[in-house]
């Protein structure tokens, strides 16, 4: 098909997800069609190059068409692409059972979660996860346990359970009538924190905040009220993604979850977009030292090469299922363990382990550390803020006041959409602009995808 064909026909019959319809079937909205990609680099229909500013969505860490994890997937296309999970097992799934929970332990001397659950993507982990620990108090004693609490803006997926579980109303109102009550406490954001006495100045927020860790103190308190009534305290630590790339004030999630274990309930980590060494560490939670009752893991779980999502837990839980049949944990998926997701992500698992990958995640790391100065040059910026590789640009009508634009302006859309121009694709967050790069992304390519945004920046807005 030429390109105009791919768009006539997209506009026909497709529906996109997380976008205005009255944007995308708009004459004048241009629209890209991926035909292949290499590397950091996507090439569309009509043949242009662009850098994948966001790992396609996040989930792509190791770059598109990476020999290592093409090999192993016609390795395991050769054997079985799919089969049943249910009363059945296979090799793949075994295999990336024992290699994700020896990735995950924070100390090897003292293993702690012991169990995998595959399912489909972010949203059906987290679903599980849920689930899991709701079960499991009532098969224990504690049917009281009912209560989740998390912070204001947080997005866990788009199932009713992981909705219920979210604070974000900008994508769940319309569903509102149909979720459980949870309650939520104030968002971890140094940049938005009413308690925050520091002046805005040209570093990162968490830098420079003066406060008493109100947003942890509230939480505490928060969760030592619900007591025996709380099934979980529930966390996307150090890096809130959909509410914003709002990063956490550091020791945050040490402190919160240290509630949680006080009044015996468990501790739910979202790990779907900072698994897999996104913010340094294999887990976004080993640098705060925390070891989660379940943890949800997806995105870049297969490298961005198929949807697979795995929920891990505890010995203890998986025993409080043991015993009466009724007992089962009554949930599931046609695809659970699919082979080839399973092969695709044991390879992505091998690459992230080598040492010289690991260098590789350090120096784009650091890289983006040097060039996010950039960006403080322009005057409508007023945070930037860096976990490992994910740099996020909010900004606002004035940095003094720190105001943000009207949100009917979708002024990230359009710098976003302008950069495009310049041979960068990325997505924004309201108005926050965000930078998440495949791994591989050498540091010209860094460059070149920092200048795009900030050209961008500049075109929009002015210099």
């Amino acid at each position: 098909m030429t390109p105009s064909e791919i768009t006539k026909l997209d506009r026909q019959h497709l529906w996109h997800p997380f976008t205005p319809n009255s944007v995308w079937l708009d004459p004048s909205t241009p629209i890209v069609s991926i035909a292949s990609g290499q590397g950091t680099w996507l090439t569309a229909s009509d043949g242009r190059r662009y850098l994948d500013g966001n790992s396609s969505i996040w989930t792509n860490l190791h770059g598109h068409a990476h020999p290592q994890i093409n090999q192993a997937i016609r390795q395991q296309l050769d054997q079985i692409a799919h089969s049943s999970f249910l009363g059945l097992t296979h090799e793949p799934a075994v295999r990336l059972a024992e290699q994700l929970i020896h990735y995950v332990q924070l100390n090897p001397q003292t293993p702690t979660l012991s169990r995998v659950f595959f399912s489909d993507d972010g949203s059906t982990a987290i679903e599980a996860g849920l689930k899991m620990i709701l079960q499991s108090f009532a098969q224990s004693g504690e049917k009281q346990r009912t209560q989740f609490i998390s912070p204001k803006g947080s997005y866990h997926g788009d199932t009713v359970g992981a909705m219920s579980l979210s604070h974000s109303p900008a994508f769940h109102r319309h569903f509102q009538p149909i979720l459980f009550p949870t309650q939520k406490v104030m968002t971890p954001s140094c940049y938005r924190c009413p308690y925050n006495r520091a002046k805005p100045e040209k570093a990162d927020a968490r830098l420079t905040r003066k406060c008493n860790f109100e947003c942890a103190t509230q939480a505490e308190e928060a969760i030592h009220q619900a007591g025996n009534q709380l099934a979980a305290w529930v966390l996307e630590p150090r890096v809130q993604g959909a509410a914003g790339m709002v990063m956490h004030p550091h020791g945050y999630a040490t402190r919160t979850a240290q509630a949680a274990r006080e009044v015996g309930a468990k501790v739910l980590l979202d790990e779907v977009f900072t698994g897999f060494s996104r913010t340094g560490p294999p887990l976004a939670s080993h640098d705060e030292n925390v070891v989660p009752d379940v943890v949800a893991l997806a995105k870049g779980l297969t490298g961005g090469y198929l949807p697979l999502a795995a929920t891990l837990t505890t010995e203890k839980i998986f025993e409080s299922f043991s015993g009466d049949p009724q007992h089962t944990f009554f949930h599931g998926h046609s695809y659970t363990a699919n082979p080839l997701g399973c092969a695709a992500a044991s390879a992505s698992i091998d690459l992230l382990l080598q040492p010289a990958e690991i260098q590789k995640r350090e120096d784009l790391a650091q890289n983006m550390s040097r060039l996010a100065s950039t960006f403080w040059i322009h005057p409508n910026v007023g945070d930037v803020r860096q976990e490992g590789t994910i740099l996020a640009i909010e900004l606002v009508t004035d940095r003094a006041s720190q105001t943000p634009f009207p949100t009917e302006k979708r002024l990230g859309a359009k710098i976003c959409q302008t950069a495009r121009e310049f041979g960068l694709l990325t997505r924004p967050i309201g108005d926050v602009l965000v930078l998440v790069p495949p791994y591989c992304t050498q540091p010209e390519e860094l460059e070149q995808m920092v200048n795009a945004l900030h050209s961008a920046i500049v075109r929009e807005l002015g210099s």
